[in-house]
């Protein structure tokens, strides 16, 4: 099964990374992954600069946002 980690240690959290789960898990709902992908808060995930922390099958992903999540769910999950 693919993971999908997010982070929500307190500067991702400040960052909106509540919100980025969730887009996740509607997006995993809408796609019908549930039994393909595991979505799982993580603490810090290293790279605090720049948006939410994710890891999409241990590649790590930094700068994410409400507004480009579902974008690098297409790319990374759904492979285009």
């Amino acid at each position: 099964a693919m993971m999908i980690q997010v982070c929500i240690g307190s500067s991702c959290h400040v960052k909106g990374s509540y919100e980025v789960k969730t887009i996740f898990e509607n997006l995993i709902r809408e796609n019908q992954l549930e039994e393909q992908i595991t979505l799982r808060p993580a603490f810090c995930l290293g790279n605090c600069g720049e948006g939410v922390s994710v890891k999409i099958d241990g590649e790590p992903i930094s700068g994410v946002t409400t507004e480009n999540a579902a974008d690098i769910f297409r790319q990374y999950v759904l492979k285009g």
